[in-house]
């Protein structure tokens, strides 16, 4: 199947948007009816994202690649795997998206629409745990694409989850996520101070887990042939 460009970027921000609006609505949810168990506020908070993603990425998969997230487009941009200017796209609409999906959590709840959040997420261990979360997550998603394609939904929604609680983060593990819940005081914000250390992990583990993957997932008589074939390449055009 071949989609648009136009649809491409439908499917990315429409995703991302959902998800943000079930983070950000379960985090609401979860919150209020756990009379201030932050426990419980957040196993509700966690079944909602990471069974929301397993369906978005069933549904919005087949179309975009469901990434809904920039770490995973810069991984995929790093492999040479989507265009400079349709990644540059998927970005865009992807912050757009997640602080649209935002926006419609506010309104589902009667809360003033754009928000900003006071939550402190800040210290070298969340830095650290945003990193490895996100980590993981592209490890995840090239580990699965490369030998179990048709399990990718539910790995990922399976991280996530288990993300929201290994990780002293509590697993952002996308851009657009923590940009986007800047602007939400509630359960899921986080105060714009603390958001770039956050990007900044998010981005560099993208990239790290990129040469991880390419080196682990790659059996050895692979890694032989595409080097002879890059030499013979070489060799010819120095021929010429």
């Amino acid at each position: 199947m071949i989609f648009s460009t136009a649809q491409k970027l439908a499917a990315e921000g429409l995703g991302t948007t959902l998800l943000l609006a079930i983070v950000v609505g379960s985090g609401v949810m979860g919150e209020t009816l756990a009379d201030g168990n932050d426990a419980i506020a957040l196993m509700g908070n966690t079944i909602a994202t990471g069974a929301g993603l397993v369906i978005l990425i069933l549904i919005f998969g087949p179309v975009s690649g469901a990434h809904f997230n920039p770490a995973v487009t810069l991984a995929f941009l790093l492999r040479r795997e989507i265009s400079p200017t349709l990644a540059g796209a998927y970005f865009m609409v992807q912050i757009i998206g997640a602080i649209a999906g935002v926006a419609i959590a506010h309104a589902m709840f009667d809360l003033e629409i754009m928000q900003q959040s006071v939550k402190a997420r800040s210290g070298l261990g969340q830095a650290l745990g945003e990193g490895v979360a996100t980590f993981g997550l592209a490890m995840t998603i090239l580990g699965c694409v490369r030998f179990r394609p048709e399990n990718t939904a539910m790995a990922v929604g399976l991280f996530i989850t288990a993300g929201y609680w290994f990780t002293s983060s509590t697993s952002f593990a996308n851009p657009a996520v923590t940009i986007a819940r800047t602007f939400t005081d509630t359960f899921a914000g986080i105060r714009s101070a603390d958001a770039p250390v956050f990007l900044l992990a998010q981005f560099a583990a993208a990239a790290l887990a990129v040469g991880v993957a390419g080196w682990l997932f790659s059996p050895r008589d692979e890694r032989t042939a595409a080097r002879y074939s890059d030499a013979h390449e070489k060799g010819a055009k120095s021929a010429l």
